[in-house]
């Protein structure tokens, strides 16, 4: 028996606009009506024309074909860019195109893959402190996130933080707290200088936070002057010997990769752990898949094709969960998708979180069904159906990093432990930067 996992049940009509504005500030999974999940395009009005695009050849032409006509939509500018900045998830035109030429080889496979052993021993090193709280209740979504953090930090930063390491991550779970929440006066599109709550609420630690990151970028840029050869080499000094961005530009990217990276790999593991939890045929296979793997594979990086299945579970928990739920463009100028209209400035959402759950796209949508993701059935996914890191130009240049953290760490946590669910209430998803649990995500932790 096939598990159903819990979202928002869609609306059978478009909710009016009291409801819109207040459904968009709590969580903008639940806006949706039925036939979003159901028509190829869906078009809707706020403050101007709202097209819904889940054809898998329309999204091609707006994301890869005809690319230059759309721009990123204003309401995801105005709720990201005051704490991204110029970073890569929110420049736009020449700045954009410069920082990704700058950017994207430093996420190539090439120095990714060679990160693999270090992800390993942070993700063991996880375990083993996990083990020791053997038949304790702990919040899975929060030790994710220190699992995610930690891996991290060890890539990018080697360890060499300003500061204390636990007032760095503290710092951390504070700007994501306030990271990515919709304000309403953004809804209504409110003046810049309209005070924004949710904004003002984070914006200490967001100023404390920068202070951290830019004490250590110095600290590094003292040792590559002064001992270039003892640097290590990790994802901080590839981006600043990168050429073509300024101090403020790699402050900003760094803070992108912390905010956008490290909580999307962060909440799929969560998410997957607790799948796992509700489907004990599911978790008997990956088990077994790991009780047979070799862990002394000389190349970690390769666990991907190695682990099919616990690919597949991580890979099927971001269909469920897709940890960016929400690609959003605006039209710069006419153009016409399907047949249809789409006139100058109107707004073009590309929604992973209704894509990936599309009665015509997939079977049984709503379940959790990671064999879809094994390799006899995984050619049979289009492309354009499935976008858990995006599509087209501004593809998640992290995505190679991602996917082999996230086997990994799924892999070693698995390998001797087992979590089950154990609250009252089926945890419910809402959309911030990525999509999270409502409520702390509580399981009991076992050996086996």
């Amino acid at each position: 028996m096939t598990f159903q996992p819990p979202a928002p049940r869609p609306h059978t009509r478009p909710l009016n606009a009291a409801q819109f504005v207040w459904t968009m500030a709590h969580n903008p999974l639940a806006i949706w009506t039925e036939a979003a999940y159901r028509e190829p395009i869906i078009r809707t009005n706020w403050l101007g024309p709202i097209f819904v695009i889940n054809d898998p050849a329309a999204i091609r032409h707006v994301m890869v074909d005809n690319a230059r006509n759309y721009g990123m939509q204003p309401l995801r500018q105005r709720v990201l860019r005051p704490i991204l900045r110029d970073g890569l998830l929110t420049a736009e035109g020449e700045l954009w195109r410069r920082t990704r030429r700058s950017i994207a080889p430093i996420f190539a496979p090439r120095n990714t893959a060679p990160l693999a052993e270090t992800m390993v021993e942070r993700a063991q090193g996880f375990a083993a402190g996990l083990s020791a709280r053997d038949g304790q209740t702990i919040d899975v979504a929060t030790q994710m996130t220190l699992l995610a953090f930690d891996i991290l930090q060890a890539t990018l930063f080697t360890g060499d933080i300003a500061g204390d390491p636990d007032e760095f991550a503290a710092a951390t779970a504070r700007l994501l707290k306030t990271m990515g929440r919709v304000d309403p006066m953004d809804v209504l599109d409110a003046p810049a200088f309209v005070p924004r709550v949710t904004r003002l609420m984070g914006s200490r630690s967001q100023a404390y936070f920068r202070r951290l990151i830019a004490a250590t970028i110095e600290r590094r840029q003292e040792l590559l002057a002064r001992a270039p050869k003892t640097a290590p080499r990790d994802l901080l000094t590839l981006l600043l010997e990168a050429e073509g961005l300024s101090r403020s530009e790699v402050e900003d990217n760094i803070i992108t990769f912390i905010g956008a990276g490290h909580e999307t790999t962060a909440r799929a593991l969560g998410w997957a752990i607790y799948l796992l939890s509700q489907a004990p045929e599911e978790r008997a296979q990956l088990e077994a898949e790991l009780d047979a793997f070799d862990f002394a594979t000389p190349d970690p990086a390769s666990w991907g094709d190695r682990l099919p299945f616990t690919r597949a579970v991580f890979e099927e928990a971001m269909r469920l969960y897709p940890p960016a739920p929400s690609l959003n463009r605006a039209a710069l100028e006419d153009d016409e998708v399907n047949g249809m209209r789409i006139p100058k400035g109107a707004s073009v959402l590309i929604l992973p979180w209704i894509l990936h759950r599309h009665q015509r796209l997939w079977f049984r949508p709503t379940e959790f069904l990671p064999s879809r993701f094994m390799p006899d059935k995984r050619e049979a996914i289009d492309r354009y159906q499935y976008l858990p890191f995006g599509i087209g130009p501004r593809v998640c240049i992290g995505q190679y990093f991602a996917m082999q953290e996230g086997v990994i760490a799924l892999a070693v946590l698995l390998r001797h432990l087992r979590f089950d669910f154990i609250g009252t209430q089926p945890p419910q998803p809402v959309q911030k930067i990525t999509v999270q649990p409502a409520a702390p995500l509580l399981m009991r932790v076992s050996t086996r």
